[in-house]
């Protein structure tokens, strides 16, 4: 179906845009892509498909990106599909009948693949064989196909959610780490060269340091800075322009959004700094307890204004400082 929405439609076409194709073009990740390109380069010598590779860590860092350079690399084809996408399991054999020799199928969230699906799963990774049952009862009998030498990557945000069975298939795991600032700001400089968005060192600087660490981010607030700067009229986003547009945009120097600083602050009003349980922290503050984890968690741990305690969430004294509120003498003994 097409995208009847002009401005989304752009928004999609940026992105992959902005998407490097190559290694070379990666910035970030070093050991992961020195891993990765001599698990490549052995394998293009060997002529063989590359082992299933998975691929993990918190959203938004670059983990479908990689999936593309590898099937660019490897010169092969690359079909792209999630977990909740594959309900049926004639979803998947269609899928992997379809695929070539040596093409790589990209599953993302490959967590949330249903148990019937995973069982499927198992020998078209092993064995490279779909088993097909045909009929019910006791007419029912099972037919073996064949398929292409294929590589499978899964990316997920959940690594403890993924069955061993399934998680010990993967000949090559890697984590993806946050970002530091000087890699954000390669990006942002990248990006901006990729658009024709004019940006000084300072513009660039001040967008890295409100990305979350994260190049996702980092692209997104570049162009909101962008459009920013356009209707101000102004060619080049100097620091000052990038940080009237966060302040507008009500993310403040480290990059905490509204919903970020409202997590902290609901933790300290409405439970003493806590600690408190995922599922109370989430009817308090109407988000989804997987949204929290996913999306919001990692980075306010990452910048240690919250811990994870056997009690539950706990807000660390650079949490209050960074709120600008009283820390109570007995909340470090909680993070103990």
């Amino acid at each position: 179906m097409l995208n009847s929405d002009p401005n989304i439609a752009d928004e999609e076409v940026l992105e992959t845009t902005l998407r490097p194709q190559r290694f070379s073009e990666y910035v970030g990740q070093e050991k992961i892509k020195q891993h990765l390109d001599i698990f490549i380069q052995a394998a293009k010598k060997r002529s063989e498909s590359t082992d299933h590779v998975l691929l993990y860590g918190p959203a938004g860092l670059g983990k479908t990106t990689l999936a593309h350079i590898i099937a660019k690399e490897m010169g092969v084809n690359i079909k792209v599909t999630s977990g909740p996408a594959i309900e049926r399991v004639g979803d998947l054999g269609s899928i992997l009948t379809n695929l070539d020799d040596g093409d790589v199928l990209f599953i993302d969230e490959i967590h949330r693949l249903n148990k019937m699906i995973e069982e499927v799963l198992y020998p078209a990774m092993e064995d490279y064989k779909l088993d097909i049952i045909i009929g019910k009862g006791p007419a029912a009998r099972t037919i073996q196909l064949d398929l292409p030498r294929f590589t499978l990557i899964g990316a997920t945000t959940r690594l403890g959610s993924l069955s061993n069975p399934l998680r010990n298939r993967f000949g090559s795991t890697h984590r993806l780490e946050f970002y530091t600032p000087e890699e954000i700001e390669r990006i942002v400089k990248r990006s901006s060269d990729i658009l024709g968005i004019g940006l000084d060192e300072q513009g660039a600087r001040a967008i890295a340091s409100s990305s979350r660490q994260t190049p996702r981010v980092a692209n997104r607030i570049l162009k909101r800075v962008r459009d920013y700067a356009q209707i101000k009229n102004i060619p080049t986003i100097t620091g000052d322009i990038a940080l009237e547009a966060l302040h507008l945009y009500d993310i403040d120097r480290l990059g905490l959004e509204p919903t970020d600083r409202h997590i902290l602050d609901v933790l300290i009003r409405k439970f003493k700094g806590g600690p408190a349980g995922i599922q109370a922290l989430a009817a308090v503050t109407g988000e989804e307890m997987q949204t929290i984890e996913d999306v919001y968690e990692p980075y306010l741990i990452q910048l240690g204004f919250l811990a994870r305690t056997p009690r539950g969430r706990v807000v660390t004294p650079e949490g209050y400082r960074h709120l600008s509120i009283k820390l109570p003498e007995d909340q470090q003994d909680k993070l103990l």
